[in-house]
């Protein structure tokens, strides 16, 4: 202003000549000279300090910015499991030990398990590669978050979710890192997390903030550099005091807020009983309404349905989604059955949800005569009301068409496709108001833990891993070698505290199968004799019924697991299989199970664990791990030779199952052979469970 701009702005080239990369300050007059974007030899003029920053240098000339010919959009339709564009960076920022890494990694792991691209950059490993060259001075921080918003940008522009996990303790770089991506108009979210000084420092197994308080380590965030705390972070998470997995769902609902992940993506169990504190109201309501009788086995299906197992289910099937299920064994709506999706609702990208087996309500004619005009309908059981179906839909129920979809076969010798033949003619979906908890008053209540009952009862135990084992039939030492294996391979992977769910299919089970009643007795017995350790298992009942649908079925099984929590899944050799009907052999291929899970489409948050086939050893006299080259060794006792030894009351090879597990199979095999037949007094419907209460 008083000596020429021209004067000053040889001035500044002279001093960035010579590596004097600051700001001039002038501080005893009115005005402040800035010399920023060099290369397009503006001045800015200002009555405020604000230096300029080295990243603001251009020193690439004649380069010209190249645009691509693929759209956002059509990066969208091939990238991920579900299709839309969601490219975006979250930006965690926080004191050193606040969490930024363990919550990114954890955010990266969940995302990448729903079918969302996801990266995540973090400080140390960026460090090792593209920022080598930078130390820790506040002007290598500087270019160091410089450099790191460019790529995130980078990888936010290629569709993916990139997570960054950086102290960047200066609102002006973290400024500058989201006005790189908004002038690309990408989404950008500064999350703090909040963890106070001496929570970090008790996290310091690296001893750094000791070092530095002792005057070692120089320029350390939160001891002799100050850390600007974000003013308006778009979510604060106090990683002190919430877990890992809350602050991942708090960041995936923001993203949900913000309409970059579908709401399938959060982990949360969708349950559907009344609050209660209106079951009152609720009750008064289905005294007025129009009643629908239903069976023992659509009372199961009501209790799977109200516990959250099939998530985000709100009821039974409409007809749309009876027709995805069936045709291509996913929801393509989010899932939103039973009153949550209208008819003509169109397909909405990005939502599919693997969903193998329909989960319908057969009714009569006479019934949907009856009901069909009804705005609520109640379904009753044994006279008591259970639940009730809004804005009921009826539509034909094509039964040769569904099983031979199904199961593969129509043949009327398997047990749950001759209870689809006998069952009505109709079906009816509708969002279902559960009045209140079913129980059914067995001694085995105690065991039918929800969903959420089941993360709860995970988190206390501190589990950092779960890895669920589905059966349906008793429990001998090759199944706790494969248990026990399963859980040391996650040790070794690194996890803390796997715990094991181990978890029987406590629903409708065909008659010559072992009651559930024994079944959990028998369980019971092997985690009394430590065949399995009670400190890291949880017993539970999975209340489903069977319908032996073989791959199909299995990812219902393996879907249903991840509503707990789990991550990993045993599978078994032919899980939900049985013998051919006409005596022809297996009806599906024992292998497949297996092979199906690994390739399912929405099951990729769960780890398969392959089966691994054991055998007792006659030299050991213990269950091992079959090795073809010691087949001498090996000897296969089939399902049929344990039941004649135990309806004989003979005892198996010594190692093959504990002893007390045995008894009780032997007591319930013996107790057969006594009254000529299947016991069947407990049962209705034939079903292995009592009347509920």
């Amino acid at each position: 202003e008083y000596m020429g701009i021209e004067f000053y702005r040889k001035f500044c080239k002279l001093l960035l000549c010579v590596n004097f990369n600051r700001a001039v300050y002038h501080y005893n007059s009115t005005f402040i000279l800035l010399y920023n974007h060099y290369s397009t030899n503006t001045i800015t003029m200002s009555g405020t300090a604000s230096p300029v920053h080295q990243s603001d240098l251009v020193k690439a000339t004649n380069v010209t910015y190249q645009s691509g010919h693929v759209s956002r959009e059509k990066r969208a339709r091939v990238l991920g499991l579900k299709a839309s564009f969601r490219g975006c960076t979250v930006w965690l920022t926080g004191l050193s030990g606040a969490g930024k890494t363990t919550i990114g990694f954890a955010l990266e792991e969940y995302l990448v398990s729903k079918g969302i691209p996801a990266y995540v950059l973090d400080g140390d490993n960026v460090r090792h590669g593209l920022n080598r060259n930078l130390g820790f001075s506040e002007q290598d921080r500087e270019e160091n978050i410089r450099r790191v918003s460019e790529v995130s940008r980078l990888f936010a522009d290629g569709g993916t979710v990139c997570i960054t996990a950086f102290i960047s303790p200066f609102a002006r770089d973290r400024h500058r890192a989201r006005a790189v991506h908004e002038e690309n108009g990408l989404p950008f979210f500064e999350i703090f997390v909040d963890t106070s000084l001496a929570v970090c420092e008790t996290r310091d197994v690296k001893g750094l903030y000791a070092k530095a308080r002792k005057g070692e380590i120089k320029g350390f965030t939160g001891i002799d550099q100050k850390y600007e705390e974000p003013e308006q972070p778009d979510l604060e998470i106090n990683g002190g005091q919430l877990t890992i997995s809350e602050c991942v769902q708090n960041i995936v609902t923001l993203l949900q807020d913000r309409d970059i992940l579908p709401d399938t993506v959060a982990d949360v169990v969708k349950e559907l009983f009344v609050p209660e504190s209106e079951i009152d109201i609720y009750l008064q309501e289905a005294e007025q309404l129009p009643s629908l009788n239903i069976s023992t086995l659509d009372l199961q299906w009501v209790q799977v349905l109200s516990e959250g197992w099939s998530t985000p289910m709100s009821g039974f099937m409409r007809e749309r989604e009876y027709l995805q299920c069936l045709h291509f064994g996913c929801l393509l709506d989010g899932g939103g059955a039973g009153g949550g999706v209208s008819g003509n609702r169109p397909y909405s990208p990005g939502s599919v949800l693997n969903q193998s087996i329909p989960l319908v309500l057969p009714v009569v004619g006479d019934d949907k005569e009856r009901l069909e005009d009804a705005e609520s309908i109640c379904l009753r059981y044994c006279d008591s009301p259970i639940a009730i179906l809004r804005k009921p839909e009826f539509y034909p129920h094509r039964k040769e068409e569904r099983c031979a979809r199904q199961f593969g076969t129509t043949n009327k010798g398997h047990p749950y496709i001759a209870m689809i033949y006998e069952s009505g003619d109709w079906l009816v979906g509708g969002q279902l108001d559960v009045l209140q908890r079913i129980k059914w008053g067995d001694g085995l209540d105690q065991y039918r833990l929800t969903p959420n009952e089941l993360r709860a009862r995970f988190g206390a135990m501190g589990a950092d891993a779960v890895f669920a084992f589905q059966l349906r039939n008793p429990v001998h030492n090759g199944h706790a070698l494969l248990m026990s294996d399963t859980r040391k391979r996650l040790l070794e992977r690194g996890y803390h505290h796997p715990v094991l769910l181990l978890h029987p299919l406590g629903g409708w089970t065909k008659a010559d199968d072992v009651p559930l009643a024994v079944r959990m007795k028998q369980h019971a017995a092997i985690m009394e004799e430590g065949v399995l350790d009670p400190q890291t298992t949880v017993v539970a009942i999975f209340p489903s019924p069977m319908m032996y649908a073989g791959p199909t079925e299995v990812q219902w099984h393996a879907r249903c697991r991840m509503a707990t929590g789990a991550n990993f899944y045993i599978v078994g050799r032919d899980p939900a299989g049985m013998a051919h009907p006409d005596g022809s052999g297996d009806l599906y291929d024992a292998t497949h199970g297996r092979k199906v899970l690994v390739m399912a489409p929405g099951l990729s948050q769960l780890e398969i664990v392959p089966f691994r086939v054991a055998a007792y050893n006659t030299l050991s006299h213990s269950m091992e791990f079959y090795e073809s080259e010691r087949k001498n060794e090996f000897q296969f006792i089939s399902g049929t030779k344990m039941r004649a030894l135990a309806r004989e009351g003979e005892l198996p090879p010594d190692g093959f199952m504990s002893p007390k597990a045995w008894v009780v199979l032997r007591d319930y095999y013996q107790s057969l052979s006594k009254s000529g037949g299947d016991d069947i007094s407990n049962r209705i419907d034939g079903l292995h469970i009592t009347k509920p209460v």
